[in-house]
């Protein structure tokens, strides 16, 4: 159960979703109180619990993004399990699936089927490419996606070889537009009293994320390329090589400039006419990359850091994922909890980045279910079924 302060307490969500781009979306759900019913398949589940790394056979991939939601063990397969599905879409506020599209419609549980249902339901479906269009039907991964959506074309090092981001930013994008979609509709629902479809495509979010380059590519019909760790139009807006390991820098306009220039006691640089503006900076970004390259040798990145903090100059150690875990900020913000689970103890997972005024941070997170672990209950309290009759649909393979 969710707490009463949260503020999608009283939702409740049927999860149909698995691996990432919805189960990352219902955690969120969940984590602003939602209440999320993963529905699996009896006696298998998600297909990422069999994914590493293990833990006392638990998959931590598994259990990082489905702490805290209850299990439903459902055959959907089954007339028997289609009613029973049918039955509690009447009581729920929400339906999330990542289905290829036209699945659930060939089980008779599309949304017009549902809404005649529940006209409040809303139905979100993340899908690869959308519920509309010529590759509607192909099928999808992360890596397609950002192959597809251009992100890997401007991802990595020049005349370098195709790189992927490094986490799933395709499942990723599409489990954040899913969750504000939802929102939306929720909002939508208490003035209109009706629920609606939501369809998100992997294919859409990395379109919608390419930010600038779309434009970039209008100015002169070159499609942009991949820096490395540059920015395309600020500079220098990059990572810098000290002594002893490389730090970020970003000097988003002239004003930093000059500060900076300054900061590492070169205040000729803001002289040269080469780089007296962020334009001249960007058209001779080589040559100042020589300078800066010898400059900050000097030093080691603690130095730097200190250096370039007392001067205001927006910098930043290029933190590994041990160090992040440890970093002052982060743990001040809540964003490292520890999910505390009976079989595998407590494991450090990422906490919730939306911080709002009427909701406690908690640094604790829910339990791992297994398959089926709430049938009983979620039955019994929504369906009123009785152990007798749970068993029965046990044995048949229903549940």
């Amino acid at each position: 159960m969710t707490s009463p302060h949260l503020p999608l307490s009283g939702v409740t969500v049927l999860d149909l979703t698995r691996v990432l781009a919805g189960p990352y979306c219902t955690m969120m759900l969940q984590d602003l109180g939602a209440r999320i019913i993963k529905i699996e398949m009896p006696g298998k589940g998600d297909d990422s619990r069999s994914f590493g790394p293990f833990l006392k056979d638990m998959s931590l991939y598994f259990a990082s993004i489905n702490r805290g939601k209850e299990s439903l063990a459902l055959n959907l397969k089954s007339e028997e399990g289609k009613t029973i599905f049918r039955s509690l879409v009447k009581k729920a506020d929400i339906v999330i699936e990542n289905y290829r599209p036209g699945t659930m419609e060939k089980l008779g549980l599309g949304y017009e089927e549902l809404a005649e249902l529940n006209p409040r339901l809303i139905y979100a479906a993340a899908s690869g490419f959308g519920h509309s269009g010529p590759d509607s039907q192909k099928p999808a991964y992360d890596i397609l996606a950002q192959a597809r959506g251009g992100v890997m074309s401007i991802t990595g090092w020049p005349e370098g070889e195709p790189t992927r981001v490094g986490l799933s930013f395709g499942d990723l994008a599409a489990s954040l537009f899913t969750a504000t979609g939802i929102n939306a509709a929720l909002y939508a629902r208490e003035r209109s009293g009706q629920g609606q479809k939501i369809d998100v495509a992997m294919l859409d979010c990395q379109v919608a994320l390419l930010e600038n380059a779309l434009v970039r590519f209008q100015v002169d019909g070159h499609s942009p390329q991949p820096l490395g760790h540059r920015h395309p139009t600020i500079t220098p807006f990059q990572a810098v090589q000290a002594k002893d390991a490389y730090i970020v820098i970003a000097i988003g306009n002239d004003l930093l400039w000059d500060r900076f220039c300054q900061a590492i006691e070169h205040p000729e640089l803001k002289d040269d006419p080469r780089f007296a503006s962020n334009p001249a900076r960007c058209e001779n970004v080589e040559a100042l990359d020589l300078i800066l390259t010898d400059i900050f040798r000097e030093r080691d990145a603690d130095t730097w850091l200190s250096i370039l903090s007392a001067s205001q100059i927006p910098s930043a150690p290029i933190n590994d994922i041990g160090r992040v875990m440890q970093d002052p900020q982060v743990l001040a913000r809540d964003m490292i909890v520890d999910l505390e689970d009976p079989k595998i103890g407590t494991v450090k997972v990422a906490g919730n980045p939306i911080k709002m005024s009427q909701v406690p941070e908690t640094g604790k997170r829910g339990a791992i279910p297994d398959v089926g672990q709430h049938t009983r209950s979620v039955l019994q309290e929504w369906l009123g079924l009785s152990p007798d009759e749970i068993d029965a649909l046990h044995e048949k393979g229903v549940v």
